[in-house]
C-alpha cells in the first residue's frame, strides 16, 4: 500500500512540473455566422442580425401605440409594479405581491382623452415567463362578469384565438349621485409572456365597440 501510495504521489508531482499540453486545433477555425446588415425596407426588427435582436425589441415602452392627433396625451412610458397596482387595483397592497410573484418583468401605459368624453388606457405588462401572464389573464376573466365590472361573460376578440383574447363592454353604466354615468369597455389579449390590456372609458354612458376595436387592433399592429 505504502509503493502505490508513494508511487502516486511521484507521478502527481512529475505532472505538475510538466508545460501542459496544449489542445489541437478545431476542425474548423472560423465559425460561419450572420453578419451585420443594415435596416432597409427587406429587414425587420428581428431579421437586422440573426443573432441578436433590435434593442428597440427589448424596450417595452417603445411598443405603445402612439397617440392620435388631436387627442391629449396624459401619460406614456413604462411604470412600476407599485405604481400600476396603485392605479389599477381596488387593493394595491395584495396586487402588488401577486404581479410579484407572477414575476412581472416591465409594465407599460399609455392613456389619452379624445374631446372630454372618451379616455383611452393601453397597459403593456411583460412577464418572466408563460406562466405569468396566463394568472393575470385568467384573473381578469374571472371576475370581468361581475357585476361591479362588466356584468356580463363578453365576447371573443376578432383575429384572435378565443383563449387568448376578449372583448367586454359593460352592461350597463355605473352611476353614482352627482357624477355622469360612466361605462367602460376592455380588450384583454395575451401572446407567451406579453399581456395586451386596452381600456375605454366613455364619461356619458355610451361606448363605441368599433372604436375601442381599432385602438386595440392598432396596438397589437404595433406589437
Amino acid at each position: 500500500m505504502l509503493g502505490v501510495l508513494a508511487g502516486t504521489v511521484t507521478g502527481y508531482a512529475v505532472q505538475y512540473h510538466r508545460e501542459p499540453t496544449p489542445l489541437p486545433p478545431l476542425a474548423q477555425q472560423a465559425m460561419d455566422g450572420a453578419k451585420p446588415a443594415a435596416v432597409n425596407d427587406a429587414t425587420s426588427r428581428r431579421s437586422i442580425n440573426a443573432n441578436r435582436w433590435h434593442a428597440a425589441d427589448e424596450d417595452l415602452a417603445k411598443k405603445l401605440v402612439e397617440v392620435p392627433g388631436g387627442a391629449q396625451e396624459a401619460f406614456s412610458g413604462p411604470v412600476s409594479a407599485d405604481v400600476f397596482s396603485a392605479e389599477w387595483y381596488l387593493e394595491p397592497s395584495e396586487a402588488v405581491g401577486g404581479l410579484i410573484r407572477d414575476q412581472i418583468k416591465d409594465i407599460a401605459t399609455t392613456r389619452w382623452a379624445e374631446n372630454d368624453r372618451n379616455f383611452i388606457e393601453i397597459h403593456l405588462l411583460r412577464f418572466r415567463d408563460r406562466g405569468g401572464a396566463e394568472g393575470f389573464q385568467a384573473g381578469i376573466v374571472d371576475y370581468m362578469p361581475n357585476k361591479d365590472y362588466a356584468g356580463n361573460a363578453g365576447k371573443e376578440f376578432p383575429g384572435v384565438p378565443a383563449d387568448f383574447g376578449r372583448l367586454w363592454v359593460d352592461s350597463k353604466a355605473h352611476v353614482e349621485p352627482g357624477y355622469e354615468p360612466v361605462r367602460q369597455g376592455r380588450v384583454l389579449v395575451r401572446r407567451g409572456d406579453l399581456v395586451m390590456l386596452v381600456e375605454y372609458t366613455n364619461n356619458r354612458g355610451e361606448i363605441d365597440e368599433k372604436a375601442l376595436a381599432d385602438v386595440a387592433k392598432r396596438q397589437m399592429e404595433r406589437l
